[in-house]
């Protein structure tokens, strides 16, 4: 496994980390629990030290698969990031439907007491705000961000899906330890903000590095969800013409995969990860299959030339999207 120094909190942590967005199941297919957690117990076993997951992933349901993931002895081994502001009005409604941004201090202590159950820990190491509040202050989350650290009940907060004028403000706060965007191949809209607030020593994560699986080299024809799954709204290569143009990617990550006799999403992994800017990125398993297969990643680098090759298959797909 590699590792990175983590920003300015002194933490080292896996180049890849365990995403759980996925085994919230509802939003993003179905999911085994057992396969869950054994894909959990594989990626800590190969050497990853990180796991995120949130409230919003399943309405509970990936902390809790995390929780008793770790509950066998495993907590100690690994730095355990959750989120908050989002919470859900009463009802049997959807994410999208039921979903009030809520960053208010009341809402958020509620909202770590229930994280911290389902987790079945005592503290978390890393709290991000998922998205943003409009109409709470960000003076108001900042206090509350320090009371829970005062209190030992996370050690580090950040944010996932700001906008620079709001980093700007939190940073001067002195809350803003992590941040998290989108960063693959398919996805750079966020790169600025990325190197710019590396540069400043907090640290980076990239979440959807392998596109929701479309990076993987497992989906070759334009897939038809069920009504209601989450990657439908959240991802625009799902749908022509960008699915097509994705597909002539992955015609170079093939080639490079082939010679290198390694499946494809070992080579999107390492593409993401040799990026200085990156400290960390996030790496979705289903089972412990994917898991030991991702992780190898770790084993081998791609060359300079591998890099250009991709990096210009990457920039023709911007220009053409």
């Amino acid at each position: 496994m590699r590792y990175k120094t983590f920003g300015s909190t002194g933490l080292e942590l896996s180049e890849i980390s365990v995403g759980t967005w996925a085994l919230g199941g509802k939003d993003m297919g179905p999911v085994d629990e057992k396969d869950a957690i054994e894909a959990i117990h594989a990626m800590i076993d190969q050497g990853v030290n990180f796991i995120d997951t949130a409230p919003t992933y399943g309405r509970g349901a990936s902390e809790t698969i995390v929780g008793k993931a770790l509950s066998s002895g495993k907590r100690s081994q690994v730095t355990l990031l959750t989120k908050c502001g989002i919470r859900w009005e009463e009802g049997p409604k959807n994410f999208q439907k039921g979903a009030i941004r809520d960053s208010s201090h009341d809402s958020i202590m509620k909202q770590v007491d229930e994280s911290l159950k389902r987790l079945q820990t005592d503290y978390i190491d890393i709290y991000l705000i998922h998205w943003p509040d409009v109409n709470t202050p960000l003076e108001e989350t900042a206090d509350t961000l320090k009371e829970l650290k005062r209190k030992g009940k996370i050690r580090f907060s950040g944010i996932s899906n700001f906008e620079d004028a709001d980093l700007e403000q939190l940073y001067a706060l002195d809350v803003l330890d992590v941040i998290q965007f989108p960063y693959s191949m398919v996805n750079r809209s966020r790169e600025d903000l990325l190197r710019k607030y590396h540069d400043k020593g907090v640290a980076t994560m990239g979440y959807g590095s392998l596109g929701a699986g479309i990076l993987t080299g497992a989906i070759r024809q334009l897939p038809q969800f069920e009504p209601g799954d989450a990657r439908l709204g959240f991802y625009d290569f799902f749908v022509e013409p960008k699915f097509s143009r994705v597909m002539e990617l992955l015609k170079v990550l093939d080639k490079i995969a082939e010679q290198r006799h390694v499946p494809v999403a070992q080579v999107t992994i390492n593409w993401t990860v040799q990026h200085d800017f990156i400290n960390t990125s996030l790496t979705g398993v289903r089972n412990a299959r994917e898991a030991v297969e991702n992780t190898a990643a770790m084993a081998w680098q791609l060359t300079a030339e591998e890099i250009r090759m991709i990096d210009q298959a990457v920039y023709q797909l911007d220009a053409e999207c």
